[in-house]
């Protein structure tokens, strides 16, 4: 009893510190709106075949995008359908200029049966702080 009261401001910062860990690995983690880190996206293309496909507008994506993505804009994803994978269990790699218009693909294609659906943190803001190549055109 005399160690919890003699450390009990180290006990309280180890709880505290514990649960924002527990906290952030549960709100970004399983296929959620925060998406998938850079990192993991670069591994789940490299190890997993996964597809990156770039939901912004043509003009943006000629503007910079990651090398090797597709785009197919938002507006035009349930048209252009015949474009993604027909291996629905593929990773599909979601990015726009800052993650939110991802997360809403990423909605729609796990409706159209592709599971594996997730965007990519931060998108392309968050690739070019990582110092991932990006290319234009």
């Amino acid at each position: 009893m005399k160690f919890i009261i003699d450390n009990l401001a180290l006990i309280a910062i180890a709880l505290v510190s514990g649960g924002m860990l527990l906290w952030s690995s549960f709100s970004r983690g399983g296929g959620g709106s925060g998406g998938v880190s850079t990192a993991e996206a670069v591994r789940l293309m490299n190890r997993d075949k996964g597809v990156m496909i770039d939901v912004c507008e043509a003009t943006e994506h000629a503007a910079g995008h990651c090398v090797g993505a597709r785009n197919i804009p938002l507006g035009e994803l349930e048209q252009r359908a015949a474009e993604l994978p027909k291996n629905k269990q593929l990773p599909v790699l979601l990015m726009c200029q800052s993650g939110a218009r991802a997360a809403r693909a990423a909605g729609k294609l796990r409706k159209l049966g592709y599971a594996n659906a997730v965007p990519v943190a931060g998108g392309l803001r968050a690739w070019r702080e990582a110092g991932l190549p990006v290319e234009k055109g």
